[in-house]
């Protein structure tokens, strides 16, 4: 696949969404976008790629280094925890693909999002169950929102001392022991620990 695609209009150009880090306790929700061409080369390009859960860190940082050579293609939203505990995951959803489509300098032919998600009214858009892993161009965005979210929480290690190059901001248990002896970090979302500590109690 050519390092910049040209968009032509004689060809349907999908803007393929989806999001990462909702269930996580600590960081931001992370919107990834791959804007391309629906043709064959596309497709052969993104041919065997997987579902990004079903991916080790390595596998989805192969697919990410691949992605990088697309210049302009990948596009990311970063919506903080403390916008989130203001305002609400859904709040958080919402902006995040509003943001996501307002990058995109070109008007896609269709916004393709995994299930629960919405873009604005102005956009064609389809909505599918399941999304990273049923469609080729969903994956690739949720793999690169995947990846962008995990180097950020490993940055963030250096700073907090929770392992978050570990857990990445989940409820792991080691990451509940460390909540309870170090207390609440300006990264926690302070929204989501009430419940996840009271179901994690001694």
């Amino acid at each position: 696949m050519k390092k910049n695609q040209r968009f032509s209009k004689k060809e349907k150009i999908v803007l393929a969404i989806d999001e990462v880090g909702r269930g996580a306790i600590a960081g931001p929700l992370v919107l990834g976008g791959f804007l391309c061409c629906d043709n064959k080369e596309t497709r052969n390009f993104l041919r065997n790629i997987k579902d990004s859960k079903k991916l080790t860190f390595q596998q989805r940082l192969t697919w990410f280094k691949k992605f990088k050579l697309l210049k302009g293609q990948f596009y990311t939203v970063f919506i903080s925890n403390k916008l989130i505990d203001k305002k609400g995951m859904g709040w958080a959803i919402k902006e995040g693909v509003k943001q996501l489509c307002e990058k995109v300098k070109i008007k896609p032919s269709i916004v393709l999002l995994d299930g629960g998600l919405k873009a604005p009214k102005i956009y064609k858009q389809r909505t599918i169950i399941k999304g990273d892993e049923k469609n080729c161009f969903i994956s690739a965005a949720a793999i690169y929102a995947k990846v962008k979210r995990d180097l950020y929480m490993i940055k963030l290690e250096k700073k907090f001392a929770y392992r978050f190059d570990n857990h990445k901001g989940y409820g792991t248990k080691k990451h509940i022991e460390l909540i309870r002896k170090n207390g609440i970090s300006d990264i926690h979302r302070k929204s989501f620990l009430n419940n996840i500590l009271s179901k994690n109690k001694d």
